[in-house]
């Protein structure tokens, strides 16, 4: 995904975030849990094994990126992982936090998407070593980032925390060990975040405006 991601357009990037990520919990919900129940409660170890390791693993590597759309892929990958982790948790709590997270990842991810998509038009790269100090030149597009950066950490009051509360009081239900591997997940996504829009948007400005 993060390979399609940085390989598309701006408008391809909007559409995979916000539209067919979500085809997959479309499958799970209408398909695999009322289907294949059995089968279902058979692999959760696995399915909890596995949304563990992609959500550390995903909020670490977006630590090492330098590519602006990278680090939203891989985001987006650790945030769809918590979704797969409320949709089997089985409960009430957890599927409607599902449901509400990929909702709520639909709107940020592609809102961060497009943002990406006006830089790279005005400046002509994606590398976030040549960024810095955009608060000073725009300021009206710093504060709209960071509503969505505030969002994509699930801050309180926005639209990603409700989802996020949800699935953790679906899992803590099932398993406390899969809700405290979740959470540091949660936790490291703040460390990115900051990392993201620190470097964008306060310091020094690195690169003048290049016309097309």
């Amino acid at each position: 995904m993060p390979e399609a991601h940085v390989e598309a357009p701006t408008a391809g990037s909007v559409i995979l975030a916000g539209l067919l990520l979500k085809l997959g919990g479309y499958g799970f919900l209408k398909f695999l849990l009322p289907v294949f129940s059995i089968g279902t409660f058979y692999y959760l170890p696995l399915v909890y094994t596995l949304s563990c390791l992609s959500i550390v693993y995903a909020s670490l590597s977006t630590l090492r990126q330098l590519d602006l759309k990278r680090i939203i892929a891989y985001s987006s990958i650790a945030h769809m992982n918590l979704g797969v982790l409320g949709i089997f948790s089985c409960n009430i709590q957890g599927i409607q936090g599902s449901l509400f997270l990929m909702i709520a990842h639909g709107l940020v991810s592609s809102a961060m998407f497009f943002m990406v998509g006006v830089l790279y038009d005005k400046y002509h790269t994606r590398l976030i070593d040549y960024y810095g100090g955009l608060a000073q030149v725009m300021p009206i597009f710093s504060a709209y980032l960071l509503v969505f950066c505030l969002s994509n950490v699930g801050l309180p009051g926005t639209c990603n925390f409700i989802g996020e509360l949800l699935v953790f009081f679906g899992v803590l239900d099932i398993n406390f060990l899969v809700t405290l591997i979740a959470l540091i997940g949660t936790i490291i996504s703040v460390l990115y975040t900051i990392f993201f829009y620190n470097r964008l948007v306060f310091g020094n400005i690195k690169i003048r405006y290049i016309s097309a």
